[in-house]
């Protein structure tokens, strides 16, 4: 009986472990308890490779912010557009953000330190209000942050704004000039500005001749026009010389400009071009002596001079005496001439040695000497 019960239990064994087998898939095991029952995959992933942003080339061309508004009626603000046209009378008010803002607006109206404009640094935002606008006020409004350190500041390029205003008035056209005729001077290496800006926007401007009478055309290459500077000769020679005008169109109404002369200039800029020259090298006791210095130069270009002679030590008195004129050298070419003139009299043993002249303009400075002796 043992025996039967025995070989029943054995058989039953065996068919649950063939069903069981059964539900198990092929290549399968059995969990072990406490397994992870996290199911394997074998699916292939391609791995994510983050972006990185390349700093340098980032970091080496910072962008520039806008930080110019133009203040409206009722409170209302606005970015002011590149250009902008308004009536003359018409009050403006900009604000540039930041706790120290530099300003730069038409030049005419610092000349004459106009009452109508006024500039304000308040604690977040620079201001800038000008009243009773007048069509001679046409140009640039500019303004940039300031990064200070003490009291030296330098411009935050990063930080900007600008717009250009044109300011209409009836019958005017044109910017007023202050005088009815002006000199150009055109030099070999750098451009030349005939200056006749306009007031409307959509002014038609063209350039000419006096004599003989005809249009000088803008065609990009040689003469070009923009609106906010005139007439950019860009490769000036002697050929453009001569007077000339502007004339300009708008809403059925032309107007001519005030006329221009232009000048070719024979020197090309520079640090001065500087001569010295003694009235006598060798000078007896009580005599008289004069050094003179010049530069030929351009004519817009301003020359300072500057003196080092023997009995400057001794407090030797001496008469020094500057001056310039224009002079023209054919073809019409036209060169500043400017001298100056050190004289020393009653000659003594003090004044023999060097004297020497040093010349200085925007370009650089020269220097030059001579010797005068005791004969």
């Amino acid at each position: 009986m043992k025996v039967w019960l025995l070989l029943g239990l054995l058989l039953v064994h065996e068919a649950l472990e063939d069903v069981t087998g059964q539900h198990l898939p092929k290549n399968k095991r059995p969990k072990e308890p406490g397994e992870n029952r996290i199911k394997p995959t074998n699916k292939k992933v391609k791995p994510k490779i983050p972006k990185i942003k390349d700093r340098d080339s980032a970091d080496s061309t910072p962008k520039t912010q806008s930080i110019m508004m133009q203040v409206l009626d009722k409170g209302r603000f606005q970015k002011p557009a590149p250009t902008l046209s308004l009536l003359a009378g018409q009050s403006v008010e900009l604000r540039c953000k930041g706790s120290r803002i530099g300003w730069s607006y038409p030049a005419y109206l610092d000349t004459f330190k106009d009452s109508r404009i006024s500039v304000k640094q308040n604690e977040r935002y620079g201001q800038l209000t000008l009243v009773n606008s007048t069509s001679a006020d046409t140009g640039e409004f500019s303004c940039w942050g300031q990064l200070c350190s003490g009291y030296i500041c330098r411009k935050d390029e990063t930080k900007t704004g600008s717009t250009y205003i044109f300011f209409t008035e009836k019958g005017e056209l044109f910017v007023p000039s202050p005088s009815y005729f002006d000199v150009v001077y055109l030099n070999p290496d750098r451009q030349a500005v005939v200056p006749c800006r306009v007031t409307v926007l959509s002014a038609k401007v063209t350039l000419h001749r006096e004599f003989p009478a005809k249009e000088i055309p803008a065609n990009g290459t040689d003469i070009v026009y923009d609106m906010k500077r005139g007439f950019v000769y860009l490769q000036p020679h002697s050929e453009h010389q001569g007077v000339v005008y502007c004339r300009a169109e708008a809403g059925g109404r032309s107007q001519i400009s005030v006329k221009y002369q232009l000048l070719y200039v024979a020197v090309p800029s520079g640090p001065p071009s500087t001569t010295i020259l003694a009235s006598s090298n060798k000078v007896k006791s009580g005599d008289d002596v004069s050094v003179l210095c010049t530069v030929l130069g351009e004519p817009d270009v301003k020359v300072e001079f500057t003196w080092i002679f023997p009995g400057q030590k001794d407090e030797r008195p001496v008469t020094i005496q500057d001056t310039w004129r224009l002079i023209h050298r054919g073809l019409g070419h036209t060169t500043r001439l400017s001298q100056s003139v050190i004289t020393v009299e009653d000659f003594e043993t003090i004044d023999a040695g060097y004297y020497i002249c040093t010349a200085q303009n925007l370009q650089g400075q020269t220097t030059v000497a001579t010797t005068v002796e005791f004969s």
